[in-house]
């Protein structure tokens, strides 16, 4: 994968990537190119200044072809003075397509299929509480839709439906989304997570779970998005195989 560390753009005209010597050889076989190379016509150009903000919860409700499922793991501060402070991370995981809509957006239904969400702490699972991770808005799915139908020649013929846009709301939490959670209130928190992400180096949401980091003024929603391939690390969430969203919530 390509870092954006290693795009240089001199000028409108003249752009200069750098890659290791491993992407190199395999970029300059005569024959082949790699599967998931730009150059492999996989290259679709940006989104529109407008669609930066959308979230991967909004992009899965949009899309026609769904390939991937996505399990979230939360974990509740075990400190009783920080009910509303999780940390945790989500992964998503190749399937085959099981699913091909044939209209769009997709219903809450088919998004929460392919959603889990697993809780471990003391309390009482509340989405309200998760600020704006899974949170979804009308107005942008309908608007991104749109734009796909008259710039990608694979929505051109999707029907959309406003019947069930109606089903979304114009700012909050996706519906049906308390259908999709498996709550643990036996197992400590903070030890599961500490045995599951043990490793040479601590896991991002350690710094963000320190209470001593914890400003007075709570910080709404910090979210840590990355992986690595192939020894590149990069951001981004749409566009990711295999992805870890690490996630540190704080909620006055």
């Amino acid at each position: 994968m390509l870092d954006k560390a290693g795009v240089f753009v001199e000028d409108s005209t003249v752009t200069r990537l750098s890659v290791c010597m491993q992407c190199q050889l395999a970029l300059s076989k005569p024959d082949s190119v790699p599967r998931f190379a730009l150059a492999n016509n996989l290259y679709r150009g940006e989104l529109p200044a407008r669609f930066q903000a959308l979230s991967w919860v909004e992009e899965k409700i949009c899309v026609i072809f769904c390939v991937t499922a996505h399990v979230t793991q939360l974990f509740q501060s075990s400190d009783p003075s920080q009910p509303h402070v999780f940390h945790g991370n989500t992964c998503a995981h190749d399937m085959n397509i099981v699913s091909t809509a044939r209209v769009l957006p997709r219903t809450p239904a088919d998004v929460n299929g392919l959603l889990s969400i697993i809780f471990v702490g003391p309390g009482k699972f509340d989405p309200a509480k998760l600020g704006a991770v899974f949170r979804v808005h009308k107005d942008m799915i309908w608007q991104f839709l749109l734009w796909l139908k008259h710039h990608n020649r694979l929505y051109v013929s999707i029907p959309l439906d406003l019947d069930v846009l109606s089903l979304y709301p114009d700012d909050d939490i996706l519906p049906g989304l308390s259908d999709c959670v498996v709550e643990d209130r036996e197992l400590d928190a903070h030890t599961v997570f500490a045995q599951e992400t043990a490793g040479f180096s601590d896991h991002p949401a350690v710094l963000l779970s320190d209470v001593q980091t914890v400003p007075s003024r709570i910080i709404d929603l910090v979210i840590i998005v990355g992986t690595s391939y192939a020894g590149w690390s990069y951001i981004g969430v749409g566009d990711l195989v295999h992805s870890t969203v690490t996630i540190g919530l704080w909620e006055t």
